[in-house]
């Protein structure tokens, strides 16, 4: 869930526990839906011809798609803030809008991660995509209702798969803790870059993955003295400033513990299926046996 806000995390954490709405396992019956965007800059032309107006919400907002209903809490938030957001990054809406008129050009390469998830779990349930635009504080969420997908955050359309990939195994995760330690949402978030990685060939994570390796003793004996908190600062959804690393780190060190737990697997598609459906985050990161060295 790249670029979450916390409390919003915690939200989908406590309505979806792996509650969502009857989808099919048939990939090609899944929706990709753009409207939401066209919506937007409808909205944002008619801002353009009298900026004294707030024209988000009767434009925009007031058609309330899923995909709006999704990125209203904590996210877009309000006509209002939407408004002050577009007034502050005017130019950046202009930069990114041929970008989101064009994000339908990697449906087909979104399908093909689809299609390969079959592969690995067949009892895959394929949601709907929607491509909304909110405020430049979320790249993508999911619920019970499907898969959302902040088309102003893509500013690399060849991401777009990816995003996508990560979102997908968050739909098909199981036993999510209402109230995540540090451990637990570093694993889920982890998981879901390298099952995701699986599916789709590559994740977005990148920045944190090249600091981690480079840092790895350090940090690895850090978070164990953190990962019983339910606090995320300096590994998840931001930082403090403390030293120079990047945002997210418990991407990274989720991802490192759950590649482990794979590599030492003999069935690979039953491991898949096990990281889907973690119902102890310690047991799994003992069988994993990446920190194991750190806590001596």
């Amino acid at each position: 869930m790249k670029n979450k806000l916390l409390p919003l995390v915690l939200l989908f954490v406590s309505t979806c526990v792996h509650a969502q709405l009857k989808y099919s396992s048939n990939p090609d019956n899944s929706l990709f839906l753009y409207k939401d965007i066209d919506h937007f800059w409808e909205a944002f032309d008619a801002f353009k011809q009298d900026t004294t107006s707030n024209p988000f919400d009767s434009n925009y907002l007031q058609f309330r798609s899923a995909g709006i209903q999704a990125f209203l809490p904590n996210r877009i938030q309000s006509a209002e803030h939407l408004l002050n957001t577009v007034k502050a990054r005017r130019a950046d809406y202009e930069k990114v809008r041929e970008n989101t008129l064009r994000i339908s050009e990697k449906e087909k390469q979104c399908r093909s991660v689809f299609y390969a998830l079959k592969y690995w779990y067949p009892e895959v349930q394929y949601p709907h995509v929607f491509f909304v635009i909110g405020a430049f504080n979320s790249g993508g969420t999911f619920s019970e209702r499907g898969i959302f997908i902040g088309a102003e955050m893509q500013a690399n359309l060849n991401n777009v798969p990816y995003v996508v990939a990560h979102e997908l195994i968050h739909f098909q995760q199981k036993n999510w803790p209402e109230n995540p330690t540090l451990l637990q949402q570093s694993i889920i978030e982890g998981s879901a870059d390298f099952l995701g990685e699986l599916i789709s060939g590559a994740h977005i994570n990148q920045k944190a993955q090249n600091y981690g390796n480079l840092h790895e003793e350090k940090l690895c004996r850090e978070f164990i003295s953190r990962m019983d908190s339910t606090q995320y600062i300096d590994w998840l959804y931001g930082v403090s400033g403390k030293d120079d690393r990047p945002n997210d780190l418990g991407y990274w060190i989720g991802y490192k513990i759950t590649e482990q737990y794979y590599n030492k697997a003999t069935d690979k598609r039953q491991a898949f299926e096990e990281i889907l459906d973690i119902k102890d985050f310690k047991d799994f990161l003992r069988k994993s046996d990446y920190l194991e060295k750190y806590f001596k």
